[in-house]
């Protein structure tokens, strides 16, 4: 019971920290792109894309809805662009767009920087980064709910595990139970023998399956944050966070300590 109560929740907790760094992660990065755009100013000719960036930059800029925009520097376009072009992205005569990032105001409408852009060019573009991200948040919500799947799987195999553990004692010790019931016990007070015990273990089991867990997340932690990915950088856990984990093993011990007694006194009452 012991060793049983220690996997459990040992997987139990890495189940709880993977669905809860994966909603933080996504609320991260939805903080990140929702406020973010991206405007192409499309020209053919270099000169009047030059003047139609420059003008877009200035009304931008000064639109209420706008906390900053920035033009994209030519020569870190070129940067970019050298893995697919080599050095052909530095050519002038390259009819590349002019890039220019904006940072949206907290609720500002994308849909006025849109008209605002095109109505200096028509031709230009707007890319919402929150949109073509919108796969990666919506994988990440997938990875939660499966986590939470888990974690509701766990408890009900715990569940389970501990029902058998009280039947199979049940029946070890059904001859000294009648004895008992001889000289006055009542099912309640029997069952808080077998409730007293089973907790005992699930505590024991508890306290060596969460301290494994917690080594491993403090391991992931640090191999995370050496990896400098943004994204998987943002797979953290809040204080609230570690205070779920923590309280899991306290839900585990309440969780075996009723699991026992409903199952006990249902089997003796029955049995009567």
């Amino acid at each position: 019971m012991t060793w049983v109560m220690a996997i459990m929740l040992f997987l139990t907790i890495l189940a709880a920290a993977l669905g809860l760094g994966t909603r933080q992660s996504a609320r991260a990065l939805e903080r990140q792109l929702a406020g973010r755009l991206t405007v192409q100013v499309v020209e053919g000719s270099p000169v009047v894309r030059d003047a139609l960036a420059a003008r877009t930059l200035a009304v931008l800029r000064a639109l209420p809805d706008v906390r900053r925009a920035t033009a994209v520097d030519r020569a870190e376009l070129a940067r970019l662009l050298e893995p697919w072009l080599g050095s052909a992205g530095a050519d002038t005569d390259l009819p590349v767009p002019a890039m220019i990032d904006v940072d949206l105001a907290s609720g500002a409408d994308p849909d006025r920087i849109v008209a605002a852009v095109r109505r200096i060019g028509p031709a230009s573009r707007v890319d919402r980064h929150q949109r073509w991200m919108s796969p990666v948040s919506g994988f990440l919500d997938t990875l939660t709910w499966l986590a939470l799947g888990l974690v509701v799987l766990m408890l009900t195999a715990t569940a389970a595990v501990v029902v058998l553990a009280a039947r199979a004692g049940l029946e070890t010790h059904r001859a000294t139970i009648e004895v008992m019931h001889m000289l006055g016990s009542t099912d309640v007070q029997v069952a808080r023998l077998f409730q007293r015990r089973i907790a005992l273990d699930a505590a024991i089991g508890g306290a060596a399956g969460s301290a494994a867990a917690l080594a491993m997340l403090v391991f992931l932690g640090t191999r995370l944050a050496a990896l400098g990915s943004e994204l998987l950088g943002g797979i953290t856990l809040g204080a609230g966070d570690w205070a779920v984990l923590v309280l899991l093993p306290v839900a585990f011990v309440v969780l075996a300590m009723a699991a026992a007694r409903m199952t006990i006194v249902g089997a003796l009452r029955q049995s009567l």
